[in-house]
């Protein structure tokens, strides 16, 4: 499927119930894809997203992260996060964007050292009282991330289907990018 190269308008509706619109007319999108509620890989990323969340916000970038768990289940793993998280259980926005679901997600050897980095950080949270991931994820276990950075115009500027579960954008990657298009 080719990756869409500009975004219409929409508004999406966080878990909170807050409106995201998208594009937004003030400043860069990054909208993320990740795989389901509790996911410890993606726990991982999102912390260090949220690490350097100041720096990410000062470069003009909001970021919206999509799942594709339902908001009830969302909202077990989402205390601490100061970002803007999407239920999307129906995978609406996981086909418009051709976000796939693969066994290679969890196969590829290359996503084998951050599972084991995840399940420890996890296991650590769950002693610390956090709620540990679903037996039986919403949707799967098997969802690949994916990046999209959005103009406030709607096109999108740099993207990247991930080809294993821990294949998405570091925030360096993510800068970068931001930088390039300022560069333009």
């Amino acid at each position: 499927m080719p990756l869409p190269t500009t975004v219409g308008p929409r508004v999406l509706v966080t878990i909170t119930d807050a409106d995201v619109p998208i594009p937004d007319p003030d400043r860069l999108i990054h909208l993320q894809f990740r795989r389901f509620a509790g996911c410890p890989i993606c726990n991982l990323h999102l912390r260090s997203i949220v690490t350097r969340h100041a720096e990410i916000t000062a470069a003009n970038v909001r970021e919206v992260v999509v799942f594709h768990s339902s908001a009830e289940e969302l909202r077990k793993y989402a205390d601490d996060l100061p970002l803007d998280l999407i239920a999307d259980p129906a995978r609406t926005l996981y086909r418009e964007f051709g976000v796939e679901s693969a066994p290679r997600a969890l196969l590829d050897p290359r996503a084998w050292p951050t599972i084991a980095r995840s399940i420890a950080h996890t296991l650590r949270d769950v002693r610390a009282g956090k709620p540990a991931p679903p037996t039986k994820a919403e949707g799967g276990r098997l969802g690949l991330p994916a990046d999209f950075l959005i103009a406030p115009d709607g096109r999108v500027l740099a993207a990247e289907h991930g080809a294993h579960a821990d294949d998405q954008w570091s925030v360096d990657e993510l800068l970068a990018h931001v930088r390039t298009e300022a560069a333009r």
